[in-house]
């Protein structure tokens, strides 16, 4: 087991947001820096988790799961994500991306379905150990443009059946966390093209790089 922890990067953000290429870039840029990476999601992640999933986004159940429950799934598969994947892998002096986490509970849940922040917080420091991303890229655009970008992948799963009223409610549950925490947040102008947006990124990660280095280049 590696003497020095590994580091955290999450992306964060709405339907259509581009995480998936952007993950795949950072991913590829990680490992020409020599960083052994993990790359993840959520919900998912392990098997369990990845069974949760298939409830969660199950487009028959629109309409059909509580919110409380759909927090309670959430964290469940959170709970065994952390312990299982990511724990154990920054222990190991990996790097870990994920594609999304507890942020898009606060987001999603939260200023979504309209759950207690601070009954978030608490599943938070339970059933995530607390555990925070060292790294968080915000990927942010226009909820109608994201959603024009979703519906080309294919059919809807149950969170994109939701409205857009949903949606503009969760993008501003993302920009007040960020606003909250500017020290781990970096905003990602997701509506620019792709190759404007993995520069940014780019520009971004190399900065955390040299941040981490003591300032030495990556």
């Amino acid at each position: 087991m590696s003497s020095t922890r590994g580091k955290f990067i999450t992306l964060e953000g709405g339907e259509g947001a581009g995480k998936s290429t952007v993950l795949n870039a950072l991913r590829e840029l990680l490992a020409s820096r020599g960083r052994e990476v993990v790359v993840t999601r959520e919900p998912g992640g392990t098997p369990a988790g990845e069974a949760i999933r298939s409830v969660l986004l199950d487009p028959t159940l629109h309409g059909g799961i509580a919110p409380e429950t759909e927090l309670l799934l959430m964290f469940a598969a959170r709970a065994q994500h952390v312990r299982e994947t990511i724990a154990p892998a920054l222990a190991a002096g990996h790097w870990v991306l994920s594609d999304r986490f507890t942020d898009a509970s606060y987001a999603y849940q939260g200023g979504g379905r309209g759950q207690p922040m601070e009954r978030i917080a608490e599943l938070e420091r339970w059933a995530a150990t607390d555990l925070q991303p060292d790294l968080t890229l915000l990927l942010d655009l226009p909820v109608g443009v994201g959603l024009e970008r979703a519906r080309g992948r294919g059919p809807a799963d149950r969170i994109e059946l939701e409205t857009h009223d949903f949606f503009e409610r969760v993008r501003a549950a993302y920009r007040a966390r960020a606003a909250e925490q500017p020290a781990r947040f970096r905003i990602i102008d997701a509506s620019q093209a792709l190759d404007a947006v993995l520069a940014q990124v780019r520009e971004v990660v190399g900065e955390f790089l040299r941040t981490r280095n003591g300032g030495a280049a990556p």
